[in-house]
């Protein structure tokens, strides 16, 4: 978008890609995780006017990076956990894209999403869809009847129809088979075994929280959400 500047750049380890995009997007600061990498970067853009951070220091300060407005978070497991914190206390929109944030730490997140008066933005598919199809309503729907379940459904992963017998003999190589979607090897394997969406209903369930006062998430074999007012 040419109204948007990514004012802040943060990575694992990923060097040579990194330094394409800050050549590409000129960042103001980039954190890499790993401190090591993190040197190497910065030999890498030494030509270039970018300040180099690493560790949990650097994602907390890049997190609350005073010219950012909007924070993307999608550092995976509950490392993105304090970077967020920092985030929402230093006024910042966090637009979130990985499950674990809010799962494992919902009970001090959206406290604190309400007490600085930052929005709550979701970025993972089935929370962006139910959040933009929220959008045009009001807390009680666009048909002014109170919305009361969100059911978030789910296609039932590669294992879907399988009776007892068949599961003894599962492979690592069927669970990573999903019938509807090409993702990464962890969250494949969470999908066959319902964790993933297991997760995802705990997500919905806190994000409700600020959108209504009462809701309720459930699942049912197909992908997508749907809602019952």
């Amino acid at each position: 978008q040419p109204d948007m500047e990514a004012t802040v750049l943060a990575a694992g380890s990923n060097v040579e890609l990194l330094e394409k995009q800050i050549r590409e997007f000129h960042p103001k600061l980039v954190c890499v995780y790993k401190e090591d990498a993190a040197k190497l970067l910065k030999q890498a853009v030494a030509d270039l006017d970018v300040t180099i951070v690493s560790g949990m220091d650097g994602l907390i300060e890049a997190a609350a990076f005073p010219e950012t407005q909007i924070v993307v978070t999608a550092v995976v497991g509950m490392i993105g956990i304090r970077p967020t914190i920092a985030a929402i206390k230093a006024g910042k929109d966090i637009a979130l894209a990985n499950k674990e944030t809010l799962v494992t730490a919902g009970h001090l997140i959206i406290p604190m999403i309400k007490q600085y008066g930052v929005r709550l933005l979701p970025v993972d598919s089935e929370h962006s869809a139910i959040f933009q199809s929220l959008m045009g309503s009001s807390p009680e729907g666009s048909t002014g009847h109170k919305i009361d379940k969100i059911l978030l459904t789910a296609s039932g992963g590669p294992f879907r129809g399988w009776t007892k017998e068949q599961m003894k003999n599962i492979r690592p190589e069927d669970a990573l088979k999903h019938p509807n979607w090409v993702m990464g090897r962890k969250i494949t394997i969470d999908s066959s075994t319902m964790v993933n969406k297991g997760l995802e209903v705990m997500e919905a369930k806190l994000r409700s929280q600020l959108l209504m006062s009462d809701a309720s998430a459930l699942m049912a074999v197909t992908s997508g959400p749907s809602f019952r007012p």
